[in-house]
């Protein structure tokens, strides 16, 4: 991992603020069941440590998709208006957005949005060097809220980029929700470009969240590890332990961090109780097939134009036809 970049071109300030942190935290550990938000994983140390996952064996998604991507390139980017502006949501890592990049010449500028600061300064930092003529305007945000797109591209064409399957990490409400920003932030006509996990056998679902190697239990109690650093929290490490499931019911993989035995952990200054046994529930993957997922899109004003998969995951092209939101997608 290159080292902490500070730039000039910042869009907006983080809004991860420690406040907010905390307030979540204890909010999640207080809660009935135990839980914490995903988004919260990605400090430089679990940024790092999920780019340690992309490249393990059982971990297929991101071959996936980069293969989708690879092949699928010149399709996907003849879909894109003239001049436009590519707008990456929890853009992390551009290796993705690369692809895109290179194939699509229409593309004026680039906007990565991503809570991580410091790894998204240092992406940036990267593109501008490797993109000499792309406009790159990274934005500090998290993109599940209201955020302001940077002045230089109001006048762009918009599409969005939402790659890596994060789209799983949501409860099919809360999917629904982020599609319907998505379409406030972009506009009418815009075009979305999604990756999505399909559904399949658990044999290959379920290594992909217990590797062999235990980095996405690393990745898992990470969590922990920063709640320490930052909230001056006593959490014992090695009293917990990573587990991931697939609930069949849901169509989803759940992760959690199970405590080994009954004990007390100070956070932010007010005790947590645990039962031996007891989990945190760090984090959902939903699954779907094509057409459940584009029914769900089509709820909330996305159109399909096209689709590309292997089997495995899938890649879906969307179009934002200004249709009125289902309500029951609303409620």
């Amino acid at each position: 991992m290159a080292p902490s970049v500070q730039t000039a071109l910042r869009a907006v300030p983080t809004v991860e603020t420690a406040d907010s942190f905390a307030a979540d935290v204890l909010e999640g550990l207080t809660a009935k069941p135990k839980r914490l938000a995903p988004k919260y994983f990605y400090d430089l140390a679990g940024s790092a440590l999920f780019e340690r996952i992309t490249q393990l064996p059982e971990y297929y998604p991101t071959r996936c998709e980069i293969a989708l991507l690879r092949q699928h390139a010149p399709a996907i980017a003849s879909l894109f208006p003239q001049n436009c502006a590519l707008v990456e949501f929890g853009a992390g890592s551009s290796r993705k957005a690369r692809i895109l990049l290179g194939a699509a010449t229409t593309i004026e500028a680039y906007v990565p949005v991503d809570i991580s600061g410091d790894f998204l300064q240092n992406e940036a930092v990267l593109l501008r060097r490797d993109f000499p003529r792309l406009a790159v305007h990274p934005v500090v945000a998290d993109f599940t809220k209201s955020f302001a797109l940077p002045a230089p591209i109001a006048h762009l064409p918009r599409v969005g980029f939402f790659p890596g399957s994060t789209i799983g990490n949501f409860e099919p409400h809360e999917a629904a929700k982020f599609l319907r920003h998505a379409a406030d932030s972009l506009g009418e006509g815009a075009v979305l470009v999604i990756g999505v996990d399909l559904i399949k056998d658990i044999k290959i679902l379920c290594p992909a969240y217990n590797d062999a190697e235990g980095v996405t239990a690393k990745f898992n109690l990470n969590l922990l590890a920063r709640i320490n650093r930052e909230l001056g929290a006593n959490f014992d490490l090695s009293a917990f332990e990573h587990h991931a499931c697939y609930n069949s019911e849901q169509k989803r993989i759940e992760m959690h961090l199970a405590s080994t035995k009954r004990q007390k952990v100070k956070v932010n200054g007010k005790a947590i109780s645990f039962r031996a046994g007891e989990t945190i529930h760090t984090e959902n993957s939903y699954k779907y097939t094509v057409e459940s997922f584009t029914a769900l899109a089509r709820g909330t004003g996305w159109s399909p134009l096209k689709s590309w998969t292997d089997g495995m995951f899938g890649v879906l092209a969307l179009k934002f036809d200004g249709a009125q939101p289902d309500k029951r997608e609303q409620a």
